[in-house]
Parts: C-alpha cells; sequence; structure tokens
C-alpha cells in the first residue's frame, strides 16, 4: 500500500481518494497524535483549511469465550468515566501490522491469545478531524496468555453472554464497541 492509499482500502474501497494538502503547519507532535493544520485545494478551486490529528491507527477485538463476549471495564481520564468496552488499542508505528497489533492488545488487555481471527474490515473514528483507522477483528479459540496486564491501565475483564448482545448494544456509550458489537451481531446472526 501506498501512503496515498487509505488504510483499509484493499477490503473496503473508498468512494474516492482526495489530493493531499497544498499546505501544512506543524503545531504540535506527540507520543499518540500530532496535530497540524493543513490547507486544501477543491477541485472548483477553493481553499479550506482543517485542524488534523495525525495517529497510526488502532485496532479493535471482539473477543469469544464460551457463549461469551470478553468487555473491559476501564477508566477514561479524558471523560472521566469508567467505560465498558471492547479490548481496543493503538498501532505503535505507522505501517504496523493490525493483526499483530490485535494479538499484543488481546494478551495485554484480556490475557488471552487466539487461534481463529477473523477480519472484519475497519472504520474510521472520526474522519472530519482524525486520521485513526480502526482495524476490527472477531477472535474466538481463545486460551490463557503469559502476557502479564499493564498496571496503570486498571482494567477489569467483563464476560458479557452473547445472549446480551441485543440489549448490550443499546447501553455501549464507546463508537469502537458500539461498531464491533453490530458487526458481531450481524456475523453471528443476533
Amino acid at each position: 500500500m501506498s501512503d496515498r492509499t487509505p488504510p483499509g482500502s484493499l477490503s473496503q474501497p473508498p468512494e474516492g481518494v482526495l489530493p493531499g494538502p497544498v499546505a501544512s503547519t506543524h503545531i504540535f507532535d506527540g507520543q499518540i497524535v500530532r496535530l497540524r493544520v493543513s490547507e486544501y485545494e477543491r477541485p472548483s478551486g477553493i481553499r479550506v483549511r482543517r485542524e488534523v490529528l495525525d495517529h497510526h491507527g488502532a485496532v479493535v477485538m471482539v473477543p469469544i469465550e464460551d457463549d461469551h463476549i470478553l468487555m473491559v471495564r476501564q477508566p477514561r481520564d479524558a471523560i472521566q468515566e469508567l467505560m465498558l468496552e471492547l479490548p481496543a488499542g493503538k498501532l505503535d508505528f505507522a505501517g504496523e501490522d493490525p493483526r499483530a497489533a490485535a494479538e499484543r492488545e488481546l494478551a495485554e488487555e484480556v490475557g488471552r491469545e487466539a487461534d481463529n481471527w477473523t477480519y472484519m474490515g475497519g472504520f474510521y473514528t472520526a474522519p472530519a478531524m482524525i486520521t485513526e483507522f480502526l482495524h476490527l477483528f472477531i477472535v474466538s479459540e481463545l486460551r490463557p496468555s503469559p502476557v502479564l496486564p499493564i498496571p496503570e491501565e486498571e482494567i477489569e475483564i467483563v464476560p458479557v453472554a452473547l445472549s446480551q448482545l441485543p440489549s448490550l448494544i443499546t447501553r455501549v456509550r464507546d463508537a469502537k464497541t458500539l461498531i464491533g458489537l453490530l458487526h458481531t451481531a450481524r456475523a453471528l446472526g443476533i
């Protein structure tokens, strides 16, 4: 894939690809995101200015074990809430293999490895302002992993019965989790 090929375009072709920015000013470079202000020229000649957060992307997994989905409850400091979510994590660098990142995150967040991996495509989190693309996997045939959890994340594993999936979807407030659960319900015919 070239730098101009959108993530996921091999499995989900984009509606179209736009040209890159004609000018950019980098504002901030952090460990997870980089902020830039960029100008883009439309085919009509109009120039638009956008504040963009560049992100390497992420993965989200739907781990299924014994007719349960292994969810995680974790603190989300930015919104000052505990959230019930699917396990997920960022790609550590541009171009990291999403499957490898998903294997790492599944081990760190729920202490599992999986033998069965199904790639369900992916999605952007907020394409008006961030380049983050999440790759979605449904995983099963789980077994314990020797990887220890990261203490500062304070993650609690919450098994939820697959039979509760319809009501779970109505109470989820996290977009990646909602999308993952909807894909799972469709894949399993629930």
